[in-house]
């Protein structure tokens, strides 16, 4: 795993004594990791560590992973704050139109009518759909992630057109 490693979501706690790490997906199915037996985790440190599963389960709606070496609450707890990355090839296709978080992370975003807005930030998954947190000159900017406001994602270009209606961005000043 060299360059093409794309963030698919974190681990966002522990589960039981025996080192189970709630693991939450950045956008579309959790389920990727079920058949995954290797792993890449970004620790808080920034230090970066291939690991190995042991045990993949369902639970309540999301993956408990037990990794290799981390095989109770004390070994787990430190990695929890850690990003989850995947390397591109290991990932399923998408339609054109679909993108995952890693691919996204960092894009400049441009408003039709106001030009550059800021930097796409974060993803948040809600039930209905995903939202884009940007961050830039106007503060930050939530901005649902529906065709209706994205016009366009140039990956190569590293920007993401949108056209925002009133009320969703905050006034200039």
């Amino acid at each position: 795993m060299a360059e093409s490693l794309l963030e698919i979501g974190n681990i966002v706690g522990t589960h039981g004594l025996r080192g189970d790490l709630k693991f939450r997906a950045k956008s579309g199915d959790p389920e990727l990791l079920m058949s995954m037996k290797q792993i890449c985790l970004r620790l808080p440190t920034g230090e970066v560590l291939n690991v190995d599963i042991n045990r993949q389960v369902l639970h309540k709606g999301q993956v408990l992973l037990r990794l290799q070496g981390y095989e109770s609450i004390d070994l787990a707890e430190p990695i929890v704050g850690s990003q989850v990355l995947l390397d591109e090839s290991l990932l399923p296709n998408l339609n054109d139109d679909e993108y995952y978080w890693g691919q996204l992370e960092g894009l400049q975003v441009v408003d039709r009518e106001r030009g550059v807005i800021g930097q796409l930030h974060e993803l948040i998954g809600t039930a209905a759909h995903d939202t884009y947190v940007v961050k830039g000159r106007l503060g930050e900017i939530l901005i649902p992630a529906v065709h209706q406001f994205i016009l366009e994602i140039d990956l190569e270009a590293r920007i993401m057109k949108v056209d925002l209606p009133e009320g969703l961005i905050p006034e200039e000043q």
